[in-house]
């Protein structure tokens, strides 16, 4: 067979006038057969068949497919037609019917080299030693090449240009089953990091430890607030009735963020799978059970509590302006309880509908517009907003009228204190709601205009450990602060402490002394 003789002659010119130092690899052939490529890079080739351990020493495929990961986005970007030939070629050498190992010649490894070497300094990757061209034999190329790798450019310059900007490439460690549906970064079946991909753990630890101390703290206040309304119903009647739903919301959304605390990243992260390549991810969707249930719940509660605080101001308003009294407030209930929980539903199932949920590992729980900008705009700061602007608008219109009230009747001192006392605990209540609610507004729209230049930033940092390509003429860059989390975090908790300020009396002192003395009577 001439071919045969052939490509034996090129390995005897190779091993003995170029001298290359590859012996040891050679020798250790002679006890090998073929087996099947199976690196999906090298597949639809002349060849259909080699053996290891290759010229590089790598015992198996798999082996190989490791290190010729960093070619990738230059095989794929098809920087040069004889790149991808040449590294298969070298780490998965043909094997001839004899069981002899065959060389790459060194006309193919400068032409891929001069072809790629812009985009591999673009991407970080380095020429390795090994494949210096110079070892490799100077001769035609001992196998046919594929039609498709035969079509060359006369030109001399490079097949694209290396001047721009490729987008966002997902890594190997990102990329998730395509079933899943998965996004990041605007790229399909790719998923952040886990855990944070912009803080280090010893930041994500302190800060996981103080939005379980403030949840914890939340969740006292709230459920303090609840009991007392179990203990005597009758004494929370409307306007004031709105404060103990708002109280249970709340209470569920503390509860809700200890659970995340509890769970560390077992729920808002995929874990590793170190066979497959792969790092641990944030999880997205509904196919995690646990993940979308404390999604439902934290997200559907913290839109009930804005929306009740909204209904206490139009029962305010109600008290204030038309002189409604408890009762004809009361008769409009089933009212507020369907437009409490009505809305808060539809938004919730409206987003499980679209797969918008997301882990979050900095506090462990599940949530929306962590990662997407679309979701966070329209279901939380266009929400939370309206919220804001109705409340405000309410509430005002209610104390204007009950100060011209204290103005223009004239009253007993005993009634126009009580007056008093309630528009100065209807004004510190809503201090105390609405500063944390605006400062959480204020995070989402910090958020939303810097994490474009945030995760431009990351991706310019991890380029070259990912092997991707990386970002082009980056104008901004910048990180984000650890605090602006943790005061977003604690402010959606501190959120709903005011409720226990509006029972604190003695009044609820003495029921509870009263509680606790009959329940020991009746022990």
């Amino acid at each position: 067979d001439n071919k045969a003789s052939f490509l034996i002659m090129c390995l005897l010119k190779y091993l003995v006038v170029e001298a290359i130092p590859m012996e040891s690899a050679a020798g250790s052939h002679s006890m090998f057969t073929c087996e099947p490529i199976t690196l999906r890079m090298c597949q639809g080739l002349p060849y259909n068949s080699t053996f290891m351990p290759n010229l590089l020493n790598h015992y198996d495929q798999q082996t190989a497919a490791l290190a010729m990961e960093p070619f990738h986005p230059m095989v794929n970007l098809q920087c040069s037609s004889e790149l991808r030939m040449f590294l298969c070629a070298l780490y998965t050498p043909v094997c001839t019917e004899y069981g002899r190992m065959t060389l790459p010649c060194r006309r193919l490894c400068l032409r891929a080299k001069g072809d790629c070497y812009k985009l591999m300094d673009m991407f970080g990757v380095t020429w390795p030693e090994e494949m210096d061209c110079n070892r490799f034999p100077d001769c035609d190329e001992p196998y046919p090449r594929p039609v498709d790798l035969l079509s060359r450019s006369d030109s001399t310059e490079s097949p694209i240009s290396v001047q721009r900007d490729y987008g966002f490439w997902c890594p190997r460690e990102l990329k998730i089953d395509p079933d899943l549906g998965y996004t990041f970064l605007g790229v399909r079946d790719c998923s952040p990091p886990c855990p944070n991909m912009y803080f280090q753990r010893d930041e994500l630890v302190f800060a996981r430890y103080f939005i379980g101390v403030v949840s914890i703290v939340c969740l006292s206040a709230t459920l303090f607030t609840f009991l007392t309304f179990l203990i005597d119903v009758s004494r929370f009647r409307y306007p004031e009735r709105p404060i103990i739903f708002y109280a249970v919301c709340y209470m569920m959304v503390s509860l809700v963020f200890f659970l995340g605390f509890l769970l560390e990243d077992r729920v808002a992260c995929n874990a590793a799978s170190p066979g497959r390549f792969r790092a641990s991810t944030v999880t997205q969707g509904s196919h995690n059970k646990v993940c979308t249930l404390l999604f439902m719940v934290l997200y559907f509660f913290t839109m009930a509590g804005s929306v009740w605080w909204v209904i206490l101001t139009i029962t305010w308003f109600l008290a204030a302006v038309p002189k409604w009294g408890s009762e004809a407030i009361e008769k409009k209930a089933l009212l507020f309880h369907a437009f409490a929980w009505g809305l808060p539903g539809c938004l919730t199932v409206t987003l499980l509908a679209m797969n918008k949920i997301e882990g979050d590992s900095v506090s462990g729980v599940c949530f929306v517009g962590l990662y997407d900008r679309t979701a966070l705009r329209w279901f939380l700061l266009v929400p939370l907003g309206l919220d804001v602007l109705v409340g405000v608008a309410l509430l005002l219109a209610g104390i204007l009228a009950l100060n011209r009230v204290r103005m223009e009747i004239p009253l007993e001192k005993e009634n126009q204190d009580k007056l008093v006392k309630f528009m100065i605990r209807i004004g510190v209540f809503s201090v105390l709601y609405l500063v944390p609610l605006l400062t959480v507004i204020a995070c989402y729209l910090y958020e939303n205009s810097y994490r474009t230049v945030w995760e431009t930033t990351w991706v310019q940092e991890r380029c070259r450990e990912y092997h991707i390509p990386c970002p082009y003429q980056v104008e901004q860059t910048s990180r984000p602060n650890l605090s602006l989390f943790i005061i977003k975090y604690l402010m959606m908790l501190v959120v709903g402490i005011p409720s226990v300020f509006w029972v604190g009396s003695k009044k609820t002192c003495f029921e509870w002394a009263s509680f606790f003395h009959g329940h020991r009577r009746k022990e």
